[in-house]
């Protein structure tokens, strides 16, 4: 009965793939039999290898191989789609444009020596700098007076409310608040309409390097100041009251508090937050190349990768680039995951 249940849902599994690969099947149908299918394969698949264990009559192999049977899937998926990825792309930066010959450093060599990608290399250090400082410095500030106003949760809504917004969808909502026209001409971009009420000239923001780049930078800081002030404001809620009583009994002003109390004691969320911005800005690419396509001195690195392999068809100088991107990554990862193991130690 058993096997006759696994050979049937095996069945039905080779119907619904062959139901949603058919043209004339409607797109709600196709979702709603996918997850079917979906469901009752992972319940096929650990069925058959929970039904493979139980065969094996020695009970302390049967409980050694038991985890790794069951993790075993998850490991698979990680080298199908992890592991794998990431040595054929090492591989593939040695190799030429249309990865066929072996050329050693030659594509690294270009990368640290061509103008327009050193200017990209450059532009990632502003966005490094900038977008973390900000954020985790703006974000900590919202945190503590939030906490003290009357409407904290509206607050922290209106606050938050950007990181609700995905980076193209924010890069397609500042391209009308930076919006240029002529001085002779009615400006529809929020920010020149005002300066030429005030009397001054319009300017094209996305032109004037390296303003432009700032500029870009300001969308990102407006989307992840909530995300920063909502995990902020839940370390400094941690803050004990009764030594910042006691600190204030003591003479220290409030600016003491947050600077001797406050910040020390959430340390290990400051760099959490900042090594994960870190890393989010590190792989920015939507924001640039919605505003500028990387034009006027405004690419970022993964601008100029997804440049080389797409538009180029360079695959050496783009896989390349995406090694360095990942070699950059790394410190990043490294200090979050040392910082979580400290906070639980």
């Amino acid at each position: 009965m058993y096997l006759a249940a696994i050979v049937i849902l095996a069945f039905l599994l080779k119907f619904s793939f062959d139901f949603i690969q058919a043209k004339s099947t409607p797109k709600t149908v196709i979702v709603f039999v996918g997850l079917l299918a979906g469901v009752g394969g992972v319940w096929l698949m650990f069925t058959f290898v929970e039904g493979l264990i139980g065969m094996i009559p020695n009970r302390k192999i049967r409980n050694t191989l038991q985890p790794f049977i069951f993790i075993g899937p998850a490991i698979l998926l990680l080298c199908v789609y992890l592991i794998y990825p990431i040595i054929n792309t090492i591989v593939l930066s040695f190799l030429d444009a249309r990865s066929e010959s072996f050329i050693g450093l030659a594509n690294y060599q270009y990368i640290f020596s061509d103008p327009g990608i050193l200017v990209a290399f450059r532009n990632n250090a502003y966005w490094l700098v900038t977008v973390t400082f900000f954020c985790v410095a703006l974000g900590l500030v919202f945190a503590v007076l939030v906490d003290r106003v009357k409407y904290e949760s509206l607050a922290k809504s209106f606050i938050f409310l950007p990181v609700a917004i995905s980076s193209a969808g924010a890069a397609v909502i500042w391209r009308f608040m930076y919006a240029y026209k002529p001085a002779c001409a009615e400006q529809y971009g929020v920010i020149n309409a005002l300066v030429q009420a005030l009397g001054f000239k319009p300017l094209a923001f996305m032109t004037i390097a390296p303003l432009n780049t700032f500029m870009l930078i300001a969308i990102m800081v407006w989307l992840q100041t909530g995300f920063c002030m909502v995990v902020l404001s839940a370390a400094v809620k941690n803050v004990p009251g009764e030594l910042m009583e006691a600190s204030r009994i003591d003479g220290a002003n409030e600016f003491q508090i947050f600077f001797h109390i406050t910040i020390p004691y959430i340390r290990g969320t400051i760099i959490a937050i900042a090594t994960t911005t870190l890393i989010m800005v590190l792989k920015i690419f939507d924001i640039v190349y919605v505003m500028t396509r990387g034009n006027y001195d405004t690419e970022v690195i993964a601008n100029r990768m997804y440049i080389e392999m797409f538009t180029f068809r360079n695959f050496g100088h783009g896989t390349a680039l995406a090694v360095i991107l990942f070699l950059a990554v790394m410190p990043a990862v490294y200090i979050n995951i040392r910082n979580l193991r400290q906070q639980r130690s």
